[in-house]
């Protein structure tokens, strides 16, 4: 292998192991695929599902090169999104130097955006856009509640929730900083969780810091948290769900679900076509470039991508890790 025909990647070669950056052959574009020079990806935690092997689309095939998304530049140089289904199916992903892609899955991106901010955004903001505007149908005026708002998720689904005209927006998450940066981000009131919180008391106390009842619950957490946000849902309010990190059930009472003609709506992104994709990543793209739509994300080179996966996998990264090769 020529150092013309080889690239630098991140492989992972024994599941829930980090990967290690090592030369890997520069991938070749099939009949409808094209060749993507990388400029940033991110570490997310659907990479980390499927590495471990106990995904339930499977054991992906060793080794491979993880990396579900990215961005980077076509031979022309001009900024591309773009998808993979590194750990899904067979093929590798966007940690590496280079990455092949379907052109129809390409999304273009304005001249000079920050590929660094796009790649920290990517499916975690088109899930809270498509959460938020699609599934949860916000309209102007309306007041939003967003759960686990210190996550990337939460950061993007607070900024969104006030680009699409939301008349308040209340968050949650767990510590003084991260309502400190909330509060920056567009937040009008936090909520801090608590140890101790139960269904009743955790309601009371978003139901007091919204200054009422919302329209519109963005959940990634369900559990207690989600049970006490649906009573704090005026009547005819959405509950929009796309994650578990509070628990995988929620104490949920027929009364409130009933006394308020509530709905509790599921969301995923793989339920979104390749135009809708695009069109949210546009979107957000766009807001992104003027400024009005960042997350917080720490960036780190290929090299480090062992440390910094497993920084990832620990819990304590604290921010969206964005690899640059």
């Amino acid at each position: 292998m020529s150092m013309s025909e080889s690239m630098s990647a991140a492989v992972l070669t024994g599941y829930g192991e980090p990967p290690v950056a090592q030369p890997r052959p520069r991938p070749t574009p099939a009949a409808g695929q094209t060749l993507v020079r990388v400029s940033a990806a991110p570490i997310t935690p659907l990479d980390l599902l499927c590495a471990s092997g106990t995904s339930y689309l499977g054991a992906p095939a060793l080794p491979y090169v993880p990396g579900v998304q990215g961005v980077g530049t076509l031979t022309d140089g001009s900024a591309v999104w773009f998808p993979t289904s590194a750990g899904m199916a067979p093929g590798d992903g966007g940690l590496a130097e280079y990455a092949v892609v379907a052109v129809t899955n390409l999304v273009p991106l304005p001249d000079g955006v920050d590929h660094r901010l796009i790649a920290a955004l990517g499916y975690s903001a088109v899930a809270a856009w498509s959460a938020l505007t699609s599934r949860g149908g916000l309209r102007a005026g309306q007041d939003v509640l967003v759960l686990g708002a210190s996550g990337t998720v939460g950061q993007a689904g607070v900024q969104i929730a006030r680009l699409a005209g939301a008349r308040r927006v209340t968050a949650v998450c767990r510590s003084t900083a991260a309502a400190d940066r909330l509060r920056e981000l567009g937040a009008d009131a936090v909520v801090l969780l608590r140890a101790d919180d139960d269904v009743p008391g955790l309601a009371d106390r978003i139901r007091d810091a919204a200054a009422g009842p919302v329209d519109l619950v963005l959940d990634p957490l369900f559990g207690v948290p989600a049970a006490a946000a649906l009573r704090v849902l005026r009547p005819g309010g959405r509950l929009v769900n796309l994650g578990s990190s509070a628990g995988a059930t929620a104490p949920i009472e027929s009364a409130t679900l009933r006394g308020g003609a509530l709905r509790i709506l599921g969301y995923t992104n793989n339920e979104l076509n390749p135009q809708q994709r695009a069109a949210a990543i546009a979107a957000i793209a766009g807001h992104a470039h003027a400024g009005r739509l960042t997350v917080d994300h720490q960036v780190r080179p290929l090299a480090e991508v062992a440390a910094a996966w497993q920084t990832q996998a620990d819990g304590t990264a604290g921010s969206r890790i964005v690899i640059t090769p």
